[in-house]
């Protein structure tokens, strides 16, 4: 996995860590793979074999929902449902280890915490508990599939940490060129929603395998 920095940033330079949360932080892939079948027949786009999945996963968003043929004026509805789904199941879903020491981690050095996701910020700290979703200083949540870069720049306001002190951490192409849109780090993880190849190929500051390698973004 490559530990390159980004140009002109050194790694314990970070002072805001802005995370992804559905797989990220919260192992979620595998009842996602578990309710698309019904939400494609909800919604009208194409169901995913099992035989597909791991081809899915080397794709970017856009190229996810040409392969399912989704319209993009229904991703709204597909979001808003598919957070409703997980309020259901959420007992089922969990943090990966090691998330909530790594969380506590930063705050101890200092770092500004922020997720940044589509799901709703009731889903995100249910699942977090009330002691990791306490490391947490900001969120902006309920963001669209291509919304990110809106939601990372008002994070950006609200703390008033320039863009160069600040990374994004998440498990999709999207979150790179989300981060990249607006000037950020980006450190993309290989342990969630996409393939590590695909991401690779995105050329992210940091390629990372654990969650432990987390906190060598910020000086550890």
């Amino acid at each position: 996995m490559s530990h390159r920095a980004g140009p002109g940033r050194s790694a314990g330079g970070y002072r805001l860590a802005i995370f992804d949360f559905d797989g990220t932080l919260a192992d979620s892939f595998p009842w996602f793979i578990g309710v698309l079948n019904g939400v494609a027949d909800r919604y009208g786009f194409n169901r995913v074999r099992r035989d597909e999945v791991e081809q899915l996963r080397g794709y970017d968003a856009r190229q996810i929902m040409r392969h399912l043929r989704v319209a993009n004026w229904k991703l709204p509805f597909i979001a808003s449902h598919m957070r409703r789904l997980m309020a259901r199941d959420i007992e089922g879903i969990r943090l990966f280890d090691g998330i909530p020491d790594m969380l506590r981690m930063l705050n101890g050095r200092g770092v500004t915490v922020a997720i940044v996701s589509s799901n709703s910020v009731e889903n995100i700290r249910r699942i977090l508990g009330p002691d990791a979703a306490g490391q947490v200083g900001h969120y902006g949540c309920g963001a669209s599939l291509f919304g990110k870069a809106a939601k990372f720049r008002k994070i950006l306001k609200m703390t008033g940490i320039p863009a160069d002190r600040a990374i994004g951490i998440g498990d999709e192409v999207r979150d790179i060129d989300a981060a990249r849109k607006v000037g950020i780090g980006c450190a993309a993880v290989a342990w969630g929603y996409a393939r590590a190849d695909a991401l690779a190929a995105r050329r992210p500051d940091r390629l990372l395998a654990r969650v432990d390698e987390i906190a060598g973004l910020f000086g550890g």
